[in-house]
């Protein structure tokens, strides 16, 4: 299935959508609803006046709560929840949205596995019925696994074969060296190869916690309609609630690699840990990074590295956000003999970041991008599904457009300049090179 790597920004997955920067006020000030189950399970809707709809489960816990024998487990049980269950084989799984236009699928990160469909609204009890199924009813035949194993490593083997993206899991491993939440979320081989159906029920009983999972619903249906289908399928379940915590974030070194590849293009990331989601920093660092080299053309190292110098095809940065850290990053893709000279020209940007305070005109164009973009995000309804039950996870709440639009506006030029003097300092970076071997 679908893995997603946590290297996007917490507030925004993809920019998908309409291109425009007006807000739908309509959309936006119509009131999410939630609701909790006896055991725990809560449940959290966004009506929309659309023909289709978005439903799916989230489950806190990913690949930061494996232990080392665990590796991969988490990504794997996304897998093993789709070969079959009780009353249902892999097939019938896959054909039962299929079949009526529907989509299926399910992803891991770091801290969240996610299994949630997308459907016409007629069939918002069947999709319930059907994630029930399969992450509360799974049959977990060894055959099967055992065959998955051998798809999972494919995966794996394609992965590392796309260095743009395997130096990411490389980074967060150097920066977070020795704990879990760096380690690769595919796995490694030699653990995969023990998982069995035993092993992968020991590790949902443990972290499969009923007062872990919310059902985030974006469509159009009565909020007492999607209570009453996630009473008849939910309900049942027996309350599980956690009883671990996770590891606490070790202490942070900067570090340096060169990693030597089959490669013909050189990659790059420089960056550090930053601030957690919870931080109130976070908000003007998400400005900062935007600004810096988010997704628009005109960030300051698109513009300044690429379009003036033609050192690089892609260069972008980026800030993700966890329960109790974060990390920010700066990654480019150039060839070998251009490394040194665009890493030079990044520092003179970090630099100018940290010494000269943006002015009004400046602040109020990044605001009004980052506005822009998230109106943007928003219009995209899976991607909504799934922002506001992370938000009601991490914060208990889901905020309007409108309080967040508050926030960036409130931001400061001096609280731009304390961040990028934090962040961005250059004894706190901390870098990760692929260069290509010697011909």
């Amino acid at each position: 299935m679908l893995r997603k790597i946590e290297i996007t920004k917490f507030y925004i997955s993809k920019l998908n959508g309409r291109k425009k920067l007006t807000l739908n006020t309509y959309l936006y000030r119509m009131k999410i609803q939630t609701h909790q189950l006896a055991n725990g399970i809560r449940i959290i809707h966004h009506p929309v006046k659309s023909a289709v709809a978005h439903c799916g489960i989230m489950i806190n816990t990913g690949s930061r709560d494996e232990a080392a024998p665990e590796q991969g487990m988490a990504h794997f049980i996304e897998h093993a929840l789709f070969k079959g269950t009780k009353k249902r084989k892999a097939f019938h799984i896959l054909s039962r949205l299929e079949d009526v236009g529907g989509e299926l699928n399910a992803y891991t990160t770091k801290e969240e596995t996610w299994y949630y469909a997308s459907f016409v609204n007629d069939y918002y009890e069947r999709s319930i019925e059907l994630l029930s199924d399969i992450i509360f009813n799974a049959s977990l035949p060894e055959k099967e696994l055992e065959k998955e194993k051998d798809v999972i490593m494919d995966e794996i083997y394609s992965y590392l074969d796309s260095p743009s993206e395997a130096i990411f899991d490389d980074y967060e491993e150097l920066i977070y060296h020795g704990h879990p939440i760096g380690r690769n979320i595919l796995g490694m081989k030699k653990t995969i190869q023990r998982f069995n159906s035993k092993s992968v029920k020991a590790y949902m009983q443990q972290h499969y916690n009923t007062d872990q999972m919310i059902l985030s619903s974006v469509g159009n249906i009565d909020f007492n309609k999607l209570v009453r289908y996630a009473e008849k399928h939910l309900n049942h379940i027996p309350s599980n609630l956690r009883k671990h915590k996770r590891l606490t974030i070790n202490g942070y070194e900067t570090r340096e690699l060169i990693v030597k590849k089959d490669i013909l293009q050189a990659h790059c990331i420089i960056g550090n840990r930053a601030y957690s989601a919870k931080d109130p920093k976070a908000q003007a660092l998400i400005l900062l990074n935007n600004l810096l080299g988010g997704p628009g053309m005109n960030s300051r190292l698109n513009l300044s590295i690429r379009e003036k110098y033609g050192f690089t095809y892609t260069i972008e940065s980026n800030y993700t956000t966890y329960q109790d850290t974060g990390v920010w990053s700066i990654y480019f893709g150039t060839e070998p003999q251009s490394v040194k000279k665009t890493i030079k020209l990044i520092y003179k940007e970090l630099k100018k970041l940290r010494e000269i305070k943006l002015g009004p005109l400046q602040l109020k164009k990044a605001k009004q991008q980052l506005i822009g973009q998230l109106a943007i995000a928003q219009e995209n309804n899976c991607n909504l599904m799934q922002s506001i039950a992370k938000s009601y996870q991490t914060f208990d709440k889901v905020e309007r457009i409108e309080e967040i639009n508050q926030k960036i506006l409130a931001i400061t030029a001096e609280e731009i300049q304390d961040v990028a003097q934090e962040i961005f300092k250059e004894g706190q970076l901390s870098t990760i090179i692929y260069e290509p071997k010697e011909a």
